[in-house]
């Protein structure tokens, strides 16, 4: 096999999954809706994530900074749960939860609160969170009851 960098030279055309949904949203002839994920680079992840990160100067009960070697500390948080939200919205192609009529029909102005209201019992979330997370590898999938029977027999 020769050298060649023209193998990591590749179209980034967004790779777009189709996984099924819920099975709570069907459509008018009772079969389960799709869901279309649109395949986020690993720079538009970070960016999301960092967007949710924030960082200050540590302190004391009293206000005042905290040191170490006469260094400042600082202290970071994130929240988590908006972030995995945001990316949601960013990865979902259908159903496009950005589209100005769903969220007005939700009477919503912040995006990252669209998947806790479309996908608003527990298990349509936790499948639609799995179903993203999974297409853009930030979690192993997880095999359903069909395919654990298959590889038994």
């Amino acid at each position: 096999m020769t050298k060649n960098l023209k193998y990591f030279m590749r179209d980034n055309t967004p790779e777009i999954v189709t996984v099924p949904g819920p099975d709570s949203f069907k459509d008018e002839a009772g079969n389960v809706l799709d869901l279309e994920i649109k395949v986020l680079s690993q720079a538009e992840i970070q960016r999301i994530n960092e967007n949710y990160r924030k960082k200050t100067i540590a302190t004391d009960k009293k206000g005042n900074p905290l040191a170490y070697n006469g260094e400042v500390l600082w202290k970071t948080e994130k929240d988590s749960a908006r972030a995995t939200r945001h990316l949601i919205v960013e990865a979902l192609q259908f159903p496009d939860l950005k589209d100005k009529e769903l969220m007005e029909f939700y009477h919503c102005v912040d995006v990252t609160e669209m998947p806790l209201l479309v996908f608003a019992r527990a298990d349509e979330f936790a499948h639609v969170t799995r179903a993203v997370m999974t297409a853009l590898g930030l979690m192993d999938g997880v095999a359903d009851d069909e395919v654990v029977e298959e590889a038994k027999n």
